[in-house]
């Protein structure tokens, strides 16, 4: 299925959700990355907004300086990072602040498969190498927070038809990655036993 969704969202938004939907997104979405995730969570520093029905994008995006951008701010690139390094903070921000979407590349693990389908989430796969597609999506950058973690501040961006994403992980405890991963590895023994040998 398509969907068509503006933040925050609901919990309705996400449970429709299943592996292989695409989605496409209006509204706020938060620009985020490792400092900004070690602040909150190791230094126990809370989130300067609030996060609930939040969508998140793993990203630590190129910017100058604008004075017509209502940050100051006008992205040169916005180009999303690999997930599984911030894996751990995944539980936190659904269970603690309320979020409801995370969109990066590379996928997660499975504690967040299950934080998931616990407090109703999704993980939303955005395609490599698409940062120019992006970045023309964000009609612009509305507030920074934590510049001294520049460029891995929190960031508010302000999209429109942001995507197309896959929903790669949802709230029923699905996984592309999982499925991909189980696939390949039946693939791989009957390979081996064709050969006639043992993996």
């Amino acid at each position: 299925m398509e969907h068509r969704l503006r933040a925050p969202l609901s919990d309705g938004d996400v449970r429709r959700l299943r592996v292989g939907d695409a989605v496409l997104l209006d509204g706020t979405v938060w620009g985020l990355r490792d400092a900004t995730l070690i602040r909150i969570f190791d230094q126990g520093q809370a989130p300067p907004v609030d996060l609930r029905g939040g969508i998140l994008l793993h990203v630590a995006p190129s910017v100058r300086p604008s004075a017509a951008a209502p940050s100051g701010y006008e992205p040169m690139t916005v180009g999303t990072t690999t997930s599984t390094r911030m894996e751990r903070f995944t539980r936190g921000l659904l269970r603690d602040y309320g979020v409801r979407a995370i969109i990066g590349k590379g996928g997660l693990l499975d504690d967040s498969s299950a934080a998931f389908a616990e407090y109703g989430g999704a993980y939303l796969a955005i395609v490599g190498g698409a940062a120019s597609v992006e970045t023309e999506q964000v009609e612009a950058i509305e507030r920074v927070y934590w510049k001294d973690l520049m460029p891995e501040c929190l960031w508010q961006f302000r999209v429109r038809a942001f995507g197309p994403l896959t929903v790669a992980m949802d709230s029923q405890g699905a996984s592309l990655y999982r499925d991909v991963a189980r696939t390949a590895r039946e693939r791989l023994a009957a390979i081996y036993a064709k050969m006639g040998l043992r993996p």
